[in-house]
């Protein structure tokens, strides 16, 4: 493997279908591609600060690296992408990029972060400021994520979500064959025109969660105080250990809560129209 060891490149295209190169103290000035096109590339205690960093490898490890946040949309149309230890304050990273591995990550702007991803398996990342991160990503597995960004996961299939906490309005929109376990899901508009979601162990806050969905479970899961209007015109399987303080109209299967601030069956209801709302 090639090694390149405290260089400074800047510029267009400076390391373009180079294979088989080993990245140590390297600095990426102002510039743009500067990894294009590269099979099996390793990056330690480097600088990113140029744009579109690795577009179009296979095969790439980076590890306490930083990011600058003149490096945005620095990971596209990449495949094997492993990432430890880094910090990245560029927005806008992954996109349509296949198999890519995160520990211990952090990423104060991920704004448009993981855009039709696949094979996706973090564990330790914190996201900040990610507005529509995750969006139409397939196969995920995600452990100890903490958000904060709205519209997170939208139209994502095939995710499993552990031990995280989502500060995330319209999350989970349009989603297909979600499970989140232990796990921490704050802002209104949950789960809306969702498909086969699961929360096992989960809390829930946030105005009208989890309305017009379709195959829903919820497994020994509370609601916070402001999780209100929830499961309007939704398939419902429910088990909730404390009081749901309200819940409006859900069309099909059952409820079984410890109890119900209000319980809202009027003329608007949809067919079937036959929720079974229970006591604990």
């Amino acid at each position: 493997m090639k090694e390149i060891i405290s260089q400074e490149f800047g510029g267009e295209r400076p390391l373009y279908h180079e294979n088989d190169i080993f990245l140590k103290d390297v600095t990426i000035h102002v510039g743009e591609s500067s990894v294009k096109e590269c099979t099996n590339v390793k990056a330690e205690k480097s600088r990113f600060e140029g744009k579109y960093v690795f577009w179009c490898d296979e095969n790439v490890f980076v590890e306490d690296c930083y990011f600058a946040v003149t490096a945005r949309s620095s990971v596209w149309h990449t495949n094997n992408f492993n990432m430890k230890d880094c910090l990245v304050d560029a927005p806008k990273m992954f996109r349509e990029c296949d198999g890519v591995n995160l520990r211990n990550v952090r990423m104060p702007d991920a704004e448009e972060t993981f855009w039709s991803c696949q094979n996706i398996d973090i564990d330790g990342m914190e996201a900040d400021k990610g507005d529509y991160i995750f969006m139409w990503c397939q196969n995920v597995k995600v452990r100890n994520l903490k958000l904060n960004g709205n519209y997170s996961f939208q139209h994502a299939k095939n995710v499993e979500i552990w031990d995280s906490d989502l500060q995330s309005k319209d999350s989970l929109w349009e989603t297909e064959n979600v499970t989140v376990y232990n796990s921490f899901i704050n802002g209104e508009y949950l789960g809306w025109h969702s498909k086969n979601l699961k929360l096992v162990n989960c809390r829930i806050g946030g105005s009208q969660p989890l309305c017009y969905a379709d195959g829903l479970v919820l497994e020994n899961c509370t609601f916070e105080p402001d999780a209100d209007l929830a499961l309007e015109y939704s398939d419902v399987k429910a088990t909730v250990l404390n009081e749901i303080p309200s819940i409006k109209n859900p069309r099909t299967g059952f409820v079984k809560a410890k109890g119900y601030g209000e319980i809202i069956i009027d003329e608007n209801m949809k067919a079937p129209g036959n929720c079974e709302i229970s006591t604990l």
